[in-house]
């Protein structure tokens, strides 16, 4: 049986600039805002207050109730100012891959983001991922592009 990796695509305008664009992505303790307050999502460890290629950045967060994982990933690719890819090194996910890119446009910054992920355990893990994961992804970045409107006024 072949193990399908899963694919979550996002995008969003922004009126803003590449350089606002890249000084509000690049910096891991933005990430805290993007995230859902029920998740207690928490920055435990950052060696930059940028983005840099083969930076480790270690959090925790609230998978639910009672339950914490940490979760360390690393910067693995920095292209300028118009794309950096974080990659799992330990957490929930077996295969964790997520692609930021930013591009210049008419009305300011498209931002896209794409991740691929897989979770561990085989069929229990496509159980979880079916009834749980994949609708909770979804709120993740529907709430980011709230909150990216909310502060970029958009």
């Amino acid at each position: 049986m072949s193990t399908a990796i899963h694919t979550l695509n996002s995008e969003q305008e922004l009126p803003i600039t590449m350089d606002e664009a890249w000084e509000f992505f690049s910096t891991p303790k933005n990430l805290e805002k993007l995230t859902p307050k029920n998740l207690q999502f928490k920055i435990l460890t950052c060696s930059h207050d940028k983005m840099v290629q083969g930076q480790i950045i270690s959090y925790k967060i609230r998978l639910m109730p009672l339950v914490w994982m940490n979760w360390v990933t690393e910067i693995t690719l920095v292209d300028g100012k118009s794309c950096f890819v974080d990659d799992q090194r330990s957490g929930p996910y077996k295969i964790w891959h997520h692609r930021h890119t930013f591009t210049e446009t008419e009305n300011g910054v498209l931002m896209q983001d794409q991740v691929h992920y897989l979770l561990p355990f085989g069929i229990i893990g496509k159980i979880v991922h079916t009834l749980f994961v994949k609708a909770q992804l979804k709120r993740i970045f529907a709430y980011r592009t709230k909150m990216l409107s909310k502060h970029f006024k958009n």
